[in-house]
């Protein structure tokens, strides 16, 4: 490569970054590894995508691959950002999804502006997920080649300035392809496991995080069901999630679920499974990636969340509202997740999911 870009690889300490930067290095790129410090509940144990052993993993990666590495304090503009987002959507009876937030305010915001001024041209992460440029000079996010592995749904927030300057070197392989990669090239990481959600719950129980951060969402309360008869008791909103089954304590002649958190009167609205699935849905906070809507009654696949399965729908939008009909009820639709939409591999965008409906 005769004019050299440098590229800024945004790294953990996992086997997916690490090999992005590998990857970079080989194709002849400058490259820099940068890692954040992220906040974590103090006398807590540490955030689980920087804990003292990851920041010596990173290290040791950029010390075999040869290239500068970087460590920034991001603990208290994560606190300020992901933490308290994910506590105030609770206090709200919504189910927030903390990474979507990170991704959008963090790490392809904040982050990409600091690999910039660092005099990096690109910012690159372990992300599964491709980027590739169109015809008509605009770029396209890409569902990642391992279906299994797909990380395209945290992603759905990006915008064309921002896609300019991402590479996304991981999601042209499968995970089995990364790890082989990373075995072949001596990598300290090869076999380290993958990092879970939630990383700033050092025990990984959001339950009691949330009863020590927002007491409030933890109050008991009434079970009910849709003609407002009582069955039985709740522990707080905080502990249910819509669709779920278990753990609901209560006798009824057929499996009950959870349908809805009423934090007006901090009841749990629960129901039959017949009443679980619903056919449409109304999102905000909409992020198309080519900057533009698509064209109404776009037919569609969407997700409702990272784990779900596509369905096909039709797809309608106004001002900042995205309205999807689906081809069939799904289940366990909840406010405060995110739903994204695609066209083929090719993602057209997403928003935060207000409310659902049956149709007229």
């Amino acid at each position: 490569m005769t004019d050299r870009k440098r590229v800024i690889v945004a790294m953990s300490g996992g086997v997916d970054s690490s090999v992005a930067a590998a990857l970079l290095v080989e194709q002849g790129y400058e490259v820099a590894g940068l890692m954040l410090r992220l906040w974590a509940e103090p006398g807590g144990a540490a955030n689980r995508c920087c804990t003292p052993d990851a920041v010596v993993d990173a290290r040791r990666v950029a010390d075999a691959l040869d290239i500068p590495f970087y460590v920034r304090d991001y603990k208290k503009v994560f606190k300020e950002t992901v933490v308290n987002a994910f506590i105030d959507g609770y206090a709200q009876g919504v189910t927030p999804n903390p990474c979507i937030i990170c991704n959008r305010d963090i790490r392809f915001n904040r982050l990409l502006k600091e690999a910039l001024s660092l005099g990096g041209d690109y910012l690159a992460t372990g992300h599964y997920a491709r980027i590739t440029p169109e015809a008509d000079g605009r770029y396209s996010l890409r569902k990642g080649l391992d279906p299994a592995k797909d990380q395209s749904y945290v992603l759905y927030t990006m915008t064309q300035q921002r896609l300019a300057h991402i590479l996304l070197p991981v999601g042209h392989y499968t995970k089995q392809n990364i790890r082989q990669i990373a075995a072949d090239k001596n990598l300290p990481v090869f076999n380290r496991p993958d990092s879970q959600d939630l990383c700033f719950l050092g025990d990984g129980d959001y339950r009691q995080f949330l009863a020590r951060h927002a007491p409030r969402t933890v109050r008991p309360g009434p079970i009910l069901n849709k003609a407002g008869e009582q069955l039985g008791r709740h522990k707080g909103l905080a502990f249910y999630t819509i669709g779920q089954r278990k753990g609901l304590g209560i006798s009824a002649p057929e499996p009950m679920y959870v349908l809805r958190l009423d934090t007006a009167t901090n009841s749990l609205i629960v129901g039959p499974a017949a009443e679980l699935g619903h056919r449409e849905l109304t999102a905000g906070q909409i992020n198309y990636l080519d900057g533009e809507a698509p064209p109404a009654n776009s037919r569609v696949t969407a997700k409702i969340r990272y784990k779900a399965r596509e369905v096909p729908a039709i797809l309608t939008t106004t001002d900042n509202q995205a309205h999807l009909i689906f081809n069939e009820p799904v289940r366990d639709i909840t406010p405060g997740q995110s739903v994204v939409f695609y066209e083929g591999d090719r993602m057209l965008g997403g928003g935060i999911i207000q409310k659902t409906e049956q149709p007229a």
